[in-house]
């Protein structure tokens, strides 16, 4: 087990009843702009293009898509881990809205957390915006789908936020 894991009090049964698979971090990123705090994203190249080519789609048609965040390394999430864990957030309450780090798509370079202006980033109430309802009508001719959608088969919590490139670079 990795080292990491098990400073973040993660053991061999918390891999086993992961139902996510391990994912590889992403070995080719570019830059693709900032996300709403200003900070810069990377993604992988096919994800990027994907990406620009569907925000512009949305604009086209009046929605603002907008990036809460992108590619995280294993060790930003392993960081995620630790400042919740300082918090005193419960381990099992962290794996309900995390990954375990080496898990989460995040660190493929693929997946992005959306929003709009006006909705509070990361919340349910995305889904009531018209960006989700514009995402659920075009996303996937961009490349793009949905990974946790309500009473998803992996045991994540609901993120209607979370939109993964499936395409190939």
């Amino acid at each position: 087990m990795d080292r990491r894991l098990e400073q973040l009090g993660l053991c061999q049964h918390h891999l086993d009843a992961c139902s996510l698979p391990a994912e590889e971090e992403a070995a080719i990123l570019v830059d693709a702009g900032l996300d709403i705090f200003d900070r810069p994203i990377q993604m992988t190249p096919g994800t990027a293009q994907n990406w620009h080519r569907m925000q512009q789609h949305a604009a086209s048609d009046f929605v603002e898509l907008q990036i809460v965040s992108a590619f995280r390394s294993i060790d930003y999430q392993c960081g995620l881990f630790q400042r919740k864990l300082e918090r005193g957030i419960a381990l099992e309450d962290i794996l309900k809205v995390n990954a375990i780090p080496g898990y989460s798509q995040h660190h493929t370079g693929r997946a992005l957390d959306l929003s709009t202006p006006d909705f509070t980033p990361l919340e349910e109430s995305f889904e009531d915006s018209m960006a989700f309802t514009w995402l659920l009508a075009n996303a996937s001719s961009h490349g793009f789908e949905m990974s946790y959608p309500r009473d998803n088969q992996l045991g994540i919590d609901y993120e209607p936020w979370h939109w993964a490139y499936q395409g190939q670079d």
